[in-house]
């Protein structure tokens, strides 16, 4: 035997040296193939958990994508609910479920902020939310200060509005683009499980050569096997959890398309609602503002029928007391006539007549007035800080504003306390206050010590003949007329009361700047306030003229034809624009037209302009007690007008400057 072992022995010392270090090259090479295909494996599963991941992620925008589509169409639903209802929970809701949607957005635009195009469609998602939720904010506020018909009218106008395509377009592509990503995942989840399954086919291989090799190499294939193992089981749980999310993405769609359902049927059912429920709050609001303007033109009219009534009787016998009661009844008529430019105010229709105003100037110089207006109980304290910055208003509009501010703040203190105005230069963001542009304003505030307003009165103040003082002590106009005057002018009402800590009411007016352009609200109408009588101007002051007067309304066309008479003018009667022409080619002595704006068949400016040529050089002043649509007003600007009622006197004057106009146009010619 030890002989045999000593033969084996030397057999193996006889094999070449070169025999021997085989199995460990061998070994070496199995542990350097087992090495890199265990880098292969590793280099794939890499790749396969990035694939599951990036997979992952698109089905995690697409589901934030559903989900700020679900939020707008819940936060648009809850909406059109705030405008029927008027209920401010459901206006909070609507604030909330907006503001969710906006969270929302901000994490789709934290998920998509690595991809281009993902990215560039959340910024237009963003941008259309941003202007969908400007104009649905607007109609918000419309509701809370009681304009539920503009609201509900602006609510459906808008559904069509570009941002409403915008939001979808945007959607659409993300969801577009993240289903494109998650196809091609898919195929990386794919091509990484084949690369996977192949180096596994190669461990049986690379194993039965390390077992020949060395038992080192069996370590080495058993590890890798158990890491192979690993990872398949991390594949199955990753392909699971992709299963699942697969499933809840279905559902979630499911569940949207449901809720888009209900939304449209809800939809339908609030167009129904809208039928009936418009002419309800038509006569509802019509009710309102005929009982307001009957209390007050039945006032007046007592008193212009009174006094002339009494004038008439009293005339033949005492010239002078008949005079005195027809002051009384023309005193009524202004009142009445200045009633009509309050409304007129308030609905945005009476054009404004704006000029560059020092407002800290205008303040100063009406210290006395306001002093006088409301009492010499109550101290008056002026800081006006606006400096050098001019605005563009009507200054009567302006001034009557801040008288209307100062008597009800004395109302408000019972005679007794303290007023403050104060101007101030404020440079706004967009919005920052109200529905305010960026830019520069002045800052009018009035503040007073009186018993402040409970949140009640604070929502109606701005409501047409809204009033908490005793029956005849006011109209209930006043706020109204200065919401329509601040609005008129781009600017902004900002108040801030609280019962028993006194009122503060900002008046916000664009700054106005060197070669701005004001040609929206620039009109050029002759001034219609109170006129003494000037006998000259019945004397004939002015040369005779052959005037053409355009009036549909025969008493109208009475009255004018008769004060064109006292001024010692020759009035000729058209009843009806359409026979305007005529008259114009039969009297060439014509030397002026006197004309309504609104008529039947044919407005003013439209009969001017399809007379053409024919009034080419002749001057034409429009007269007329509303100027109707914005359209319409345009259409007069530049004109002379003369506004209803008028006197005489007014006539003469408004005659007078078309007159001169008309020279003053021909000598720079």
């Amino acid at each position: 035997m030890a002989e045999d072992a000593a033969g084996l022995d030397d057999a193996a010392d006889d094999l070449p040296r070169w025999r021997r270090f085989v199995p460990f090259v061998l070994a070496i090479i199995f542990a350097a193939a087992l090495g890199f295909l265990i880098y292969l494996a590793d280099n794939a599963s890499e790749q396969r958990d990035r694939a599951i991941a990036l997979q992952r992620h698109s089905y995690q925008v697409m589901l934030q994508a559903k989900t700020v589509e679900a939020k707008i169409g819940n936060a648009e639903t809850l909406l059109a609910r705030y405008v029927l209802s008027h209920e401010a929970a459901v206006g909070r809701q609507f604030q909330d479920e907006w503001a969710t949607a906006q969270r929302e957005l901000v994490a789709l635009e934290r998920s998509t902020r690595n991809n281009a195009q993902q990215r560039n469609a959340v910024a237009e998602l963003r941008a259309a939310m941003t202007e969908r939720g400007a104009t649905l904010t607007e109609i918000a506020l419309r509701v809370r200060y009681d304009q539920a018909l503009g609201a509900l009218g602006q609510l459906e106008a808008t559904r069509k509005e570009a941002s409403v395509r915008g939001i979808a377009d945007a959607l659409k592509a993300i969801v577009d683009l993240a289903e494109r990503e998650r196809a091609r995942h898919n195929l990386q989840v794919e091509s990484s499980e084949y690369r996977v399954d192949r180096l596994n086919d190669s461990y049986g291989i690379i194993g039965l050569g390390m077992l020949a090799a060395a038992a080192a190499a069996l370590w080495f294939a058993n590890s890798a096997l158990n890491e192979r193992i690993f990872a398949r089981r991390l594949a199955a749980a990753e392909a699971a959890r992709v299963d699942d999310l697969e499933v809840a993405v279905l559902q979630r769609t499911e569940q949207l398309r449901e809720a888009n359902a209900r939304l449209q049927r809800e939809m339908e059912e609030r167009l129904q609602a809208e039928q009936s429920l418009r002419q309800l709050q038509k006569m509802e609001a019509l009710g309102k503002l005929t009982g307001g303007i009957a209390h007050d033109f039945n006032n007046m009219l007592a008193v212009v029928i009174g006094g002339i009534d009494v004038a008439r009787r009293t005339l033949a016998r005492n010239p002078t007391k008949a005079a005195t009661h027809l002051d009384s009844a023309i005193e009524g008529a202004n009142h009445a006539a200045a009633l009509i430019e309050r409304l007129l105010a308030f609905a945005r229709a009476e054009p404004l007549l704006p000029n560059r105003l020092d407002i800290d100037a205008l303040i100063a110089g009406m210290e006395d007035l306001i002093a006088r207006a409301i009492g010499t109980s109550i101290k008056v304290e002026l800081a006006l800080d606006a400096g050098e910055w001019a605005i563009w208003v009507d200054r009567a509009q302006l001034e009557s504003a801040l008288v209307n501010m100062a008597i009800n703040a004395r109302d408000a203190m019972d005679g007794r306390g303290t007023l403050t105005i104060s101007t101030r230069c404020m440079t706004l963001a967009e919005r920052e206050i109200g529905q305010c542009s960026a830019g520069d304003y002045v800052c009018l505030t009035v503040a007073d010590t009186g018993s402040g307003m409970t949140p009640d009165v604070l929502e109606r103040v701005f409501e047409p003949f809204f009033t908490t003082k005793a029956v005849g002590k006011g109209t209930g106009l006043g706020m109204s007329q200065i919401f329509g005057f601040v609005s008129q002018c781009r600017g902004a009402i900002d108040i801030r009361s609280a019962p028993g800590e006194g009122t503060s009411i900002r008046l916000l007016l664009p700054r106005m700047v060197r070669d701005q352009d004001f040609a929206t609200i620039r009109e050029t109408p002759v001034a219609a306030g109170p006129v003494a009588n000037d006998d000259a101007l019945l004397e004939g002051s002015q040369p005779s003229l052959t005037i053409l007067v355009v009036e549909d309304d025969p008493r109208v066309l009475r009255s004018t034809m008769a004060a064109l008479a006292a001024l010692g003018h020759i009035g000729l009667d058209c009843n009806h624009p359409a026979k305007a022409a005529d008259l114009l080619a039969s009297r060439p002595d014509i030397a002026l037209i006197l004309s309504d704006v609104l008529m039947p068949d044919m407005s003013g400016p439209e009969m001017i302009e399809a007379l053409g040529a024919a009034v080419t050089g002749l001057p034409v002043i429009f007269v007329t007690g509303f100027a109707g649509d914005k359209g319409l007003a345009a259409q007069i600007a530049g004109f002379p007008i003369l506004r209803k009622p008028f006197t005489v006197s007014q006539l003469a004057d408004a005659i007078g400057e078309a007159l001169a106009t008309r020279r003053a146009a021909s000598t720079a010619v």
